[in-house]
């Protein structure tokens, strides 16, 4: 990136949003920062300077901080677009890593998309989505990091977006001479010692005569006192605690201290997992045995926070012991699942200064556990996330009713019957249950719940139907439909459960139901048919019908023929069992 003090470099893993760079952002640190600055916003970039000194890297890179910056007066070109873009400095930027500036990309990094919000910067759309969603810039709630296909992006237009296609995008750019393939590391010196009382004590002991002495193993572990008091002094409680501080050298025998530091908790996290497996094991850290068997997990899922602390320690206490022999894998899980965070309901994230924190306790008082659970599982797409919508909740709140119903409720005489045949019902039943597992496998949470509010709905009409209650087919719908509902509400799944099932145990300790897949064929289906994309009607036909069959019978459906009377027909098309379109003109 060209700059009147000379090019910036900078490191991405995304060179292929290169051409959605619409500003720079330089570590406070950074060497061009003070020749970059104009005499204007010298005053403005050397304040937020000496504020960043202040703050520790751990802080500046939290997730959920409020983004904070200072524009430098000046600006850089994009080399890929040749169009001047601001360049700015930033806290969450760290020296540190890569080459300590960024190119921002608004459309498909998070922490650039709230800097632009927040600072009015321009977003660039360079990619659409995979099923061809397009986006528009200015009605974005988050950035896209999904696949997807390139758009505005000179070279690289068309290209497949994402990080698995990422060397593709390199070979272009190196091939019109403004990018180059390197690896960076991003592992650090990582310093361990806390001034605190909670945490694992450092085996070490200080004696003036022989200097810094590890504790002898038949003395570990080193227990942590329980009579502390917790002072403050500015100090570890436990340097103020002469009693456990004070002790004898191990080499020597005379007086010595203990290092009344403690371990970071991320030491103890990063093993944790191992541990459980047999906590109370007095004779080694880990159970081998237990841990080969029983381990990698096979999902971890988690907030993305966490992936330059306790994911990448985790990761490496993991290969370390691999390496020493102690365990097989070098993977502490096989699937790594990011959650989407939740953003207040003017699309911003959720803070106290903002006004926009939804307090659960209310929700879960108001409306109970199980509604909250499935509002958060429904509102968005467990990675992405989304903004809140107070009015929203009161949907899982009222289905959970009518499932309520379904078990419990009599029908009422007034209401119509309906004439569900027993084959439909079976239909419905293991749609549902395929299509949830199916979800639940790809952590598609918000489409399998819809799936059994649709159960819900057919199981409520068959329900009307006269004697379908005493048909066995009528309590495997009820059994599978409190199943595969348990993982989502689990209090009333349960509640349901202990008074329909004979079995005495929970329903959380049950086999999940196996799709009959028998039951998924059709006599029958149900033809929508669109003319020039609009619906004009629907047919039944049957399940054997071929293509030409159904688009003959389509024109000449009810309601339909009126609408391409007149009309030259240009294309027919049919999507198997579900639509046929017919386009006209004239």
């Amino acid at each position: 990136f060209a700059s009147s003090s000379g090019p910036i470099t900078v490191f991405t893993t995304r060179p292929d949003t290169v051409y959605g760079a619409t500003f720079m952002v330089l570590a406070p640190e950074h060497a061009l920062v003070k020749s970059l600055t104009s005499s204007e916003q010298f005053e403005a970039v050397n304040a937020y300077i000496e504020k960043a000194k202040l703050e520790s890297e751990i802080e500046r890179t939290a997730e959920g901080r409020e983004k904070t910056g200072v524009w430098l007066g000046s600006y850089a070109t994009n080399p890929v677009t040749n169009e001047p873009i601001p360049i700015w400095i930033a806290d969450y930027v760290m020296a540190t890593y890569g080459t300590g500036s960024i190119m921002a990309v608004p459309f498909g990094d998070a922490r650039d998309f709230e800097f632009a919000r927040k600072f009015n910067l321009p977003i660039r759309v360079i990619a659409r989505a995979e099923d061809g969603t397009e986006f528009d810039s200015s009605s974005m709630e988050m950035a896209y990091d999904g696949p997807g296909i390139l758009v505005n992006s000179g070279v690289l237009d068309g290209m497949k977006a994402g990080k698995e296609f990422i060397n593709e995008s390199i070979a272009a750019l190196e091939g019109v001479g403004v990018a180059r393939a390197k690896i960076t590391y991003r592992l650090r010196d990582w310093l361990i010692s806390r001034q605190r009382y909670w945490g694992t004590p450092i085996p070490i002991t200080y004696c003036e005569k022989c200097g810094a002495v590890p504790v002898p193993e038949d003395q570990l572990p080193v227990i942590l006192p329980d009579d502390v008091e917790f002072l403050p002094t500015g100090q570890s409680p436990l340097k103020l605690h002469p009693t456990w501080k004070n002790t004898v050298c191990s080499s020597c025998g005379g007086p010595a201290e203990r290092d009344t530091d403690t371990m970071d908790t991320f030491v103890d996290s990063s093993w944790y997992f191992m541990r459980y497996l047999d906590p109370h094991n007095s004779e080694s850290a880990i159970n081998a045995e237990k841990v080969n068997r029983m381990l990698p997990a096979d999902v971890y899922s988690g907030g993305i926070e966490h992936a330059i602390l306790h994911l990448l320690y985790a990761r490496f206490w993991t290969k370390a012991a691999r390496d020493i022999g102690l365990i097989h894998f070098g993977e502490f899980a096989q699937t790594l699942r990011n959650q989407g965070m939740i953003l207040g309901e003017d699309g911003e994230k959720m803070s106290k200064r903002r006004g926009n924190v939804v307090d659960p306790d209310n929700l879960v008082a108001e409306y109970g556990t199980d509604t909250v659970r499935l509002y958060l599982m429904f509102l968005a797409p467990w990675e992405m996330g989304g903004p809140w919508n107070s009015s929203g909740i009161t949907g899982p709140y009222k289905w959970l009713g009518r499932v309520w119903s379904l078990y419990f409720d009599e029908t009422s005489p007034n209401e119509p019957l309906e004439s569900v045949t027993e084959k439909e019902v079976r239909f419905a039943v293991h749609s549902a249950l395929k299509k949830v597992g199916e979800d639940l496998e790809r952590f598609s949470f918000n489409t399998a719940i819809p799936a059994m509010m649709e159960l819900t709905n057919a199981l409520g009409r068959a329900k009307r139907t006269k004697g379908m209650l005493e048909k066995p087919v009528w309590t495997e719908a009820l059994e599978i439909l409190v199943k595969i509902l348990a993982p989502f509400a689990p209090h009333i799944s349960e509640e349901i459960w202990s008074h329909t099932s004979s079995t005495g145990t929970s329903i959380h300790l049950e086999s999940w139901p196996t799709v009959d897949e028998s039951a998924l064929t059709r006599d029958e289906l149900e033809i929508v048919i669109q003319v020039n994309g609009k619906l004009r009607g629907k047919m039944t036909v049957s399940s054997s019908a071929g293509k030409e069959d159904i688009l003959a019978a389509a024109k000449v459906a009810e309601n339909v023929g009126r609408f391409l009377e007149g009309f030259e027909v240009i294309k027919e098309v049919y999507v198997p069992g579900k639509l046929v379109n017919i386009v006209v003109k004239g």
